[in-house]
């Protein structure tokens, strides 16, 4: 069973090699994060030329590599793959890891990505609405009924999604932060809104247009452990995840951090997903699992647990005023 941990981390896989990813994931899982997440493309956008894992293989390894942490995307790129087919991976994933996949999709905004690859994808809008109606087929593919589908980009005729996946109901992620084409696709189908960085400073303006859906949000972090390396950190999360991208970097120490993320949790963001300025490095992990995902999680609970008590009590009184 996978835990309800606030925390994720993200660790995109560049420059990489398999087993670095795979014990940055079991580390993690040990140190009290709830899901990992891969990035999704087939090359380095915006940076050096690096090797670059293919996603959903790599995430399959991972399922098989830990037990409880849940799995994804941040998110995934939707125009690379046939609706039908990315619903036939994420089902088998979903298998594979015993009901751990989160599917995360974006519509798709590195625009060299689709001219160097030689992707057709039409314009931003027509990606957009691609998206919708990729989610449409998923939700039908997963409900492993015969099925026909006759949209403006995609045709189906007597398709079917056989195995289903484990969950009666796997949660699906839009990443973005755009008024026009985003939002009005996380209220209309997702269970989750992603919040990249770079949308964090208008959280407050785009929160309320997310409909139903409960909030990640992504987070350049630098863990100060040593005062002297403070000037060191700041520099390289500076650097390796620029401020026009991520939004303002979370830098700190355990203590530090811990009140940025808990001022988070007030905010609404259910799910805080970090990504390290020295690529989760073991020890980076484990202290902040031990310093920060801890004594966060323990405010959190209780928080919530008070909330329940207060619903409870209030229900009560409600149910005796009836009599």
């Amino acid at each position: 069973m996978a835990t309800d941990s606030s925390f994720g981390l993200f660790v995109p896989q560049l420059g990489m090699e398999p087993d670095e990813v795979l014990t940055a994931a079991q580390q993690a899982e040990s140190a009290g994060f709830g899901s990992f997440w891969l990035m999704d493309h087939l090359y380095t956008p915006g940076a050096p030329a690096v090797p670059a894992l293919e996603s959903w293989t790599m995430l399959t390894a991972v399922a098989t590599a830990t037990s409880t942490l849940r799995i994804g995307h941040l998110v995934g790129c939707n125009p690379i793959r046939h609706p039908a087919v990315l619903a036939k991976m994420a089902a088998t994933l979903d298998r594979i890891s015993a009901g751990r996949l989160d599917l995360g999709l974006g519509w798709g905004s590195v625009e060299d990505e689709f001219a160097t690859f030689g992707f057709d994808v039409g314009t931003r809008r027509e990606r957009s609405a691609r998206l919708a109606e990729t989610i449409e087929i998923v939700r039908l593919m997963f409900g492993g009924q015969p099925f026909d589908y006759a949209g403006d980009h995609f045709t189906l005729r007597g398709a079917q999604g056989s195995p289903t996946p484990v969950q009666p109901r796997v949660p699906i992620h839009i990443g973005g932060g755009g008024r026009r084409l985003t939002m009005p696709l996380v209220a209309r189908h997702a269970d989750w809104w992603n919040c990249v960085g770079g949308a964090r400073p208008r959280f407050d303006e785009l929160a309320p247009l997310r409909g139903d859906a409960r909030i990640s949000a992504q987070y350049a972090v630098g863990l100060v452990t040593d005062e002297r390396m403070r000037a060191k950190v700041v520099e390289r999360t500076g650097r390796r995840m620029p401020a026009t991208s991520w939004g303002p970097p979370l830098v700190g120490s355990p203590e530090e951090l811990r009140a940025m993320f808990l001022a988070e949790a007030e905010r609404g963001v259910d799910l805080m997903i970090v990504r390290f300025h020295d690529r989760a490095e073991p020890d980076t992990i484990d202290v902040f699992g031990r310093e920060v995902i801890a004594p966060v999680q323990e405010v959190i609970g209780s928080a919530r647990t008070d909330r329940r008590r207060d619903d409870d009590t209030n229900a009560e009184k409600e149910t005796q005023c009836d009599h």
